[in-house]
């Protein structure tokens, strides 16, 4: 691979990431502060990730895999999503913004699927290059965590003015370079299927991965992953809010200490990996998410901050030893002919139907607590913390004890 091309896919990574980072990460905030949402109407803007991720096989595997280059897709799917972030910048009413943040989603979910696919398509050893590249997307999200801090945006004094909603304009600059940027990128034409294999609409969208499910570890681990998102919706929908509004400075920057956990720990996953094998990797991981919701709840801005940033540290436990282990997992169970569907399936059951569960049971809990808020701050946000640590601990007796130990042999083929 040539250093020209390996700076291009580093940079369409960096700026991938720095999209959904710019805004992501603050949305729950914004929308308290700027449009004075209900937290049944944040749960609703927050599944809209969700819907994006259930629609986004539909779009990959019936047009980008069959007809269209991926860079030129890719393109055309940021340079819209930009004209949508601008609107979504010029917005003051969450009605008028729930529109445009879908249909955001709906186009930017399968630009996650779409930065793999024109990676992966030019590097000659993925196993070991992929890595390297992909770790860009990471230093994306964290510069652009620290650039809404430094820049104030999520402070006191930025929230009286309504500076979040420059987090908008920014991510829509940076969405319409990768746009343009997409169409310098290497030609990622669509790979043409077997003459005598006819392509039915289930494998089209991933389906065809379903047969796993008859694997009863596989079964297990699938209905566990799926739980286990309920608890990381309440991460994505809350963390950012609750970190500003218990009175932690510069939140946004803090919160990228999570992403360099991740980075860290995805480095790291290989060796412990193979040390303590599939099951207690994911136990690990499992026992983090319980861990991290506690230290939120009995945590403050004051003599305990401590308990607060270590909960956000452990970001790259919770979700490396749990969503990587299961991807790669995933592939060793799929077999050369359903790699493919079978990560479309498990994306599609977590960031898609788990998530779309946790916003909702985020919201409502969210509401349930809400005449607290007022009076007793601490208390509202210890007993919303309080039900994703139940429920991490539930899906994890689950896996503990339906969960057979297996050893998950990870096999290199030649590209």
């Amino acid at each position: 691979m040539s250093v020209s091309i390996r700076f291009k896919l580093s940079f369409m990574m960096f700026l991938e990431f720095f999209i959904w980072g710019a805004w992501f990460v603050t949305l729950g905030t914004f929308l308290i502060q700027n449009l004075k949402a209900s937290q049944f109407e944040i749960a609703n803007v927050f599944s809209t990730q969700s819907l994006g991720a259930i629609i986004a096989p539909f779009i990959i595997g019936m047009i980008a895999d069959r007809y269209f280059n991926a860079e030129r897709i890719l393109g055309i799917l940021h340079i819209a999503g930009a004209i949508l972030m601008f609107q979504m910048y010029n917005t003051t009413d969450i009605a008028v913004f729930y529109p445009y943040v879908l249909a955001y989603m709906v186009l930017f979910m399968p630009t996650l699927s779409l930065v793999n696919s024109v990676s992966f398509r030019q590097l000659t050893n993925p196993e070991k290059q992929f890595s390297s590249i992909r770790v860009f997307g990471t230093i994306g999200w964290i510069i652009a965590g620290l650039t809404i801090s430094w820049l104030g945006w999520d402070s006191a004094e930025g929230a009286t003015v309504g500076a979040l909603k420059n987090t908008f304009l920014m991510a829509a600059g940076a969405s319409l370079l990768l746009g343009l940027f997409s169409f310098i990128l290497p030609k990622t034409p669509p790979v043409k299927a077997d003459k005598d294999e006819k392509q039915s609409f289930s494998s089209i969208i991933g389906l065809d991965a379903i047969k796993l499910l008859k694997d009863r570890n596989y079964l297990v681990f699938f209905i566990s992953s799926i739980l286990i998102c309920i608890p990381l919706a309440f991460y994505y929908q809350n963390a950012n809010m609750f970190l500003v509004e218990v009175g932690v400075t510069n939140a946004t920057g803090k919160m990228a200490i999570g992403q360099v956990s991740e980075a860290f720990f995805l480095l790291l996953l290989p060796v412990l990996f193979i040390r303590f094998g599939f099951k207690k990797t994911i136990i690990i991981g499992m026992l983090a998410w319980v861990a991290r919701y506690i230290l939120f709840a009995y945590g403050n801005a004051g003599d305990l901050s401590f308990m607060l940033i270590l909960g956000i540290a452990l970001h790259g436990i919770c979700y490396d030893f749990f969503f990587v282990s299961g991807q790669i997992y995933t592939d060793t169970k799929a077999g050369a002919k359903y790699k493919s569907a079978a990560q479309g399936l498990i994306t599609l059951a977590t960031y898609g139907v788990g998530q779309l569960i946790g916003f909702w049971v985020a919201g409502f809990i969210g509401e349930k607590y809400q005449d607290m808020k007022a009076t007793d701050l601490a208390g509202f946000w210890q007993h919303t913390w309080i039900v994703p640590a139940g429920i991490a601990f539930v899906v994890f007796l689950i896996f503990l004890v339906l969960f057979k130990n297996e050893k998950v042999e990870t096999k290199t083929e030649n590209i």
